[in-house]
């Protein structure tokens, strides 16, 4: 008959077991990039691991032998309570890391330029340039040379360079499509950018990653990789299903606050639409003109905010002393 703890071990084995094939459905964007840069990402990172476990897996390894040797009912294990030193664990012990610090610090050099997020990719194509604008709690997306705009979804034609321009009208946020690479921080009053290309026709999911709020789960996109012919048609049916994006009026509308919202197309989107926005987060007077922007913030006089501040702390002493008058009369 066999013992209750053969069948602890047997039932922690199946139970193992089954989480082991629960997790061989689950897939990692990371590991199964679309595009150039997810690639060369992914590569870095394996190298990294690689690297690393000639470190880790000798300590994990000892770790088991040394304990397995030294048992209590081993009788040959030889006993050294005077042992202190060793020249070749000592060389091992330092040379390794060392040499494995070198080489990643060269692997990082190397990358941290290659796949520097600004710097524009290599191609033949032209790069197109994508405007994404972090709202509360969606994504805008529009396209200047195309005079179109979207919320929640964004194609790219699939092998062509594309520029993302990554700027926030509300807190900082972060664009991230997993399959294609980098992720790029959204911030307001700042024009980031980062340079991406998918080279597998597909749709792929996008989102931010930077915590903004209540409906911060809610803001996700799709990002469809398409061929030339299905991009220009998809570009013809958001013309012919989009309603007009103005500045600042329809912006206004659009921001308010929603989660979990569903694709919207814009067409006849007002010029300059990215840049009004960007620049409406400064306070100072153009440049050019030498004159308040009227799409700006309005520039605040900390004089006389200091100053109100001053007057209402004095109106509040006086209605202190006011008020112990009256308890002492």
């Amino acid at each position: 008959m066999q013992q209750p703890s053969q069948w602890r071990r047997r039932g922690t084995f199946f139970v193992l077991l089954a989480l082991c094939l629960l997790l061989a459905g689950c897939s990692s964007a990371l590991m199964d990039p679309k595009g150039d840069i997810g690639e060369a990402q992914r590569s870095l990172i394996l190298s990294s691991f690689g690297l690393m476990m000639i470190v880790v897996i000798p300590v994990i390894v000892l770790t088991v032998a040394f304990g397995w040797h030294y048992r209590r009912s081993n009788t040959v294990a030889q006993y050294l309570p005077d042992w202190a030193h060793s020249n070749l664990i000592e060389a091992i012990v330092w040379l390794v890391p060392v040499v494995i610090v070198a080489i990643l610090a060269v692997i990082t050099w190397r990358s941290s330029h290659e796949l520097d997020p600004h710097r524009p990719l290599e191609s033949d194509e032209p790069t197109l340039e994508i405007q994404a604008i972090s709202l509360d709690w969606k994504w805008l997306f529009i396209y200047p040379e195309q005079g179109i705009a979207t919320v929640n979804e964004v194609a790219l034609p699939v092998n062509r360079p594309v520029r993302f321009r990554v700027s926030s009208g509300s807190v900082m946020n972060s664009l991230f499509i997993p399959r294609l690479g980098t992720q790029i921080y959204a911030m307001a009053g700042m024009d980031n950018d980062v340079h991406l290309v998918g080279n597998e026709i597909g749709t792929y999911w996008g989102r931010s990653t930077n915590y903004s709020g209540a409906g911060f789960a809610g803001m996700v996109f799709d990002a469809l990789v398409t061929s030339d012919e299905d991009f220009e048609t998809w570009v013809d049916q958001v013309r012919a299903e989009g309603e007009p994006l103005t500045y600042p009026e329809g912006y206004s509308e659009l921001a308010e606050r929603s989660s979990f919202v569903d694709v919207r197309y814009f067409s006849d989107v007002t010029p300059e639409f990215y840049e009004r926005l960007v620049s409406s987060f400064h306070t100072g007077t153009d440049p050019e003109t030498d004159t308040q922007d009227a799409d700006r913030a309005p520039a605040v006089d900390t004089n006389e905010a200091y100053q109100s501040t001053d007057n209402q702390e004095g109106e509040r002493s006086d209605d202190d002393e006011l008020i112990s008058n009256e308890a002492g009369g």
